[in-house]
């Protein structure tokens, strides 16, 4: 848990910490179609570059990235089996008769990991170089066109980001509460994996009870401080493009022109 680096914000004043965070959510998405256009494995080297550029600008430490990959190695483990078994081939390394291993499995579950490494690292990116406020106003003022079918801009915004605010409390809870059962005699290690599911019945059931606590407390100051929604709300701090958001939104289209046209030229 201590691993989890979504929603967490790294305080900085680099470049990439004062772009506009509507210019840093466009950059994200940008960043998405790139790898997901991508399909050889050998053309994750443009989005990838264009991580390690943020990353240098951003002065974040790749600790963090590494710690964002943590929780999900599991899933990865679990991603890249699943494709060695099922994904068939002509180029046959290894024949167990009811099974074979290709060589286009394995590549292809290599290509599945790197695919995710690079979405993870990237979203992790993004909130740790935009705080939580700043998210909101960004949300909110990309979806304030839609005001007008009443879709409910400033609520869809203000409910993501207390979720990835909390993260970090659960987070910190979660371990308040192990460490409590740990005190208690309880032993989450030992055992076979239903033993070790069941185990974490002590430490889920005071999450959940401490959650919706902590959501009933949030709501009830929210009510004394006349929170009505987003009509009439004012913002200290106005948010506006400037050059450096110009610059970067320029240089994202370039990666990603530059992708597009390698991905025709090598077709």
């Amino acid at each position: 848990m201590r691993d989890i680096t979504l929603g967490q914000f790294v305080a900085g004043n680099s470049i990439v910490h004062r772009l506009d965070p509507r210019t840093k959510i466009g950059i994200m998405l940008a960043y998405i179609v790139m790898i997901f256009l991508v399909k050889d494995m050998w053309f994750f080297a443009i989005p990838l570059a264009f991580l390690i550029m943020g990353l240098l600008l951003s002065h974040i430490s790749i600790r963090y990235i590494g710690r964002s990959l943590k929780p999900i190695r599991v899933l990865m483990v679990f991603m890249f089996l699943l494709n060695l078994i099922f994904t068939k081939g002509e180029t046959v390394l290894w024949d167990l008769g009811f099974w074979q291993l290709t060589l286009e499995a394995i590549l292809r579950s290599v290509f599945l990991i790197i695919r995710i490494i690079l979405l993870v690292a990237g979203a992790s990116m993004l909130t740790l170089t935009t705080s939580p406020i700043a998210l909101t106003d960004g949300i909110e003022k990309l979806f304030s066109p839609l005001k007008v079918f009443r879709f409910p801009a400033h609520e869809l915004a203000m409910m993501m980001t207390i979720a990835l605010r909390f993260i970090p409390t659960l987070m910190d809870e979660s371990e308040k509460i192990r460490n409590a059962q740990m005190a208690r005699g309880a032993d989450f290690e030992s055992g076979n994996v239903f033993r070790r599911v069941k185990s974490m019945i002590p430490i889920l059931i005071p999450l959940f009870v401490s959650s919706f606590r902590k959501a009933d407390e949030l709501a009830i100051a929210m009510e004394s401080r006349c929170y009505h929604g987003g009509d009439g709300r004012t913002r200290m701090h106005q948010l506006r493009f400037r050059l450096p958001d110009l610059f970067a939104a320029l240089i994202t289209l370039a990666f990603l022109c530059a992708l597009i046209l390698i991905l025709i030229l090598f077709k």
